[in-house]
């Protein structure tokens, strides 16, 4: 699937992006098909494409969220503005090596359980009885 997006571009605390065409599976920055334009949040500054993304729309390509909105500010797409979601959908895995702790006082590492204090005394006790 072709999907209309962002790659980032810029130096650091100065970004400016690429809007491309590129595969849905391919990675952010990734390999590309074609470059349609670029953004610069800092000025508000936008060059596209026009014809090349109506060309790519027309083919099956899906802008994201951000794109889109662009679009439509830009009067390339006529339709209402999307809400760009952040939070994913699912549950929230665990990270590994962490272990959910329900009860903490059954847990500590200091409490000993009474039953194993007990036959150590009396060890003790029938070692000092021998020695007597």
């Amino acid at each position: 699937m072709l999907r209309i997006r962002l790659t980032r571009r810029g130096k650091r605390n100065q970004p400016v992006f690429r809007i491309v065409i590129a595969e849905a599976s391919r990675p952010i920055k990734g390999r590309f098909i074609e470059i349609l334009g670029f953004y610069n949040p800092r000025t508000k500054e936008i060059c596209l494409k026009k014809t090349r993304i109506q060309y790519w729309l027309s083919q099956g390509a899906q802008p994201s969220a951000t794109v889109h909105n662009l679009l439509v500010d830009n009067k390339v797409i006529k339709k209402p503005k999307i809400k760009a979601t952040t939070q994913r959908v699912g549950k929230k895995k665990q990270e590994p090596g962490k272990k959910k702790i329900e009860n903490t006082k059954e847990q500590k590492p200091d409490a000993k359980p009474i039953e194993q204090e007990e036959p150590k005394k009396k060890n003790e006790e029938n070692k000092q009885e021998k020695n007597l």
